[in-house]
């Protein structure tokens, strides 16, 4: 376990939610800190501005439009739920890159990464934000992807 762990998210990890959330609570110590970062490009984050109805003059920072993001507060607010302290963290530029220096920055002690299934091919290549930061970061990196249909618990039998 960790006291600081870095969990990056974007737009794709919708399908990952309940994942990140018990693979993040799963590590962090007790009384440990998850930081979650989201990063955007330029474009997306000029979207998401527009889409927010945010005056792009005003002083709204990217932490701000990171809190505001539907899947950083769905996790956010599981973590919190769940009584783990959690921050939310925005970065514009280049996922690896921004991952990276923010993992240095809060002094991480493990940065969570997800990620999506791939073909045969695909699998011999990560994906390159995720070679990237398993390559880079100074810490351990562990990978999260979704479970299958078929991984999820099955339902509980109803009472008769």
């Amino acid at each position: 376990m960790v006291d600081t762990v870095l969990l990056a998210v974007g737009a794709a990890d919708e399908t990952r939610i309940e994942e990140l959330v018990e693979t993040a609570e799963g590590v962090v110590d007790a009384g440990g800190t998850v930081h979650l970062l989201h990063v955007f490009d330029r474009d997306e984050y000029q979207r998401l501005l527009s889409d927010l109805g945010v005056d792009p003059d005003s002083e709204t920072t990217v932490d701000d439009v990171a809190g505001r993001h539907d899947v950083s507060r769905q996790i956010a607010g599981l973590l919190d739920d769940r009584g783990v302290e959690v921050t939310i963290r925005g970065a514009l530029g280049t996922e690896a890159e921004a991952i990276v220096q923010t993992a240095e920055e809060v002094d991480a002690g493990m940065v969570l990464v997800g990620g999506r299934r791939r073909s045969q091919t695909g699998k011999l290549v990560f994906g390159s934000t995720a070679q990237k930061v398993l390559l880079e970061a100074d810490c351990p990196v562990t990978f999260v992807k979704a479970r299958r249909h078929s991984e999820t618990a099955a339902p509980a039998p109803a009472d008769d």
